[in-house]
């Protein structure tokens, strides 16, 4: 039973706190109010775009864990998805696009080193991360324009 409940810890901890932040934050929102660069999506990609990622990385986190114990790789998972849940309250609360800009190019680096270190020993945890570095660096695009524009 042990062994379960730690399985569904592992897949589904990155879309639970993903809900409540995005819980948090829903009064928040005001990304249609901004002043958006070029290729912005519609607001109502990002949950939708959000919770298949947040998917994905409790599905890499899983295979990650069902074979290996890097205390390093552990660590590194944790930070990030601590970083990458304050994200959207440096961003939409306190509304500190630079800082929060900042701050996605830190996860940045928390997922690049995990990539790494997935890709060395885990390979369909290393392909289920991808797609968020992917979305991260248009994150960042988004912030950093954001930034600019406002």
């Amino acid at each position: 039973m042990k062994l379960l409940l730690q399985k569904i810890f592992y897949l589904f901890l990155p879309i639970t706190i993903g809900s409540l932040i995005g819980f948090i934050i829903k009064d928040s929102i005001h990304y249609d109010a901004l002043i958006l660069p070029p290729f912005s999506p519609k607001s109502i990609v990002f949950p939708i775009v959000w919770s298949i990622i947040y998917l994905l990385i409790g599905i890499a986190y899983y295979f990650y864990r069902k074979r290996y114990c890097n205390s390093k790789a552990i660590i590194i998972y944790y930070v990030q998805l601590y970083v990458n849940f304050t994200w959207p309250i440096l961003f939409f609360i306190y509304r500190c696009f630079m800082f929060s800009a900042i701050w996605i190019m830190i996860l940045i680096l928390f997922v690049l080193i995990l990539i790494f270190l997935f890709y060395k020993s885990e390979k369909r945890s290393f392909y289920a991360f991808l797609p968020y570095l992917i979305w991260l660096l248009f994150a960042f695009y988004l912030n950093f324009g954001i930034y600019l524009l406002n």
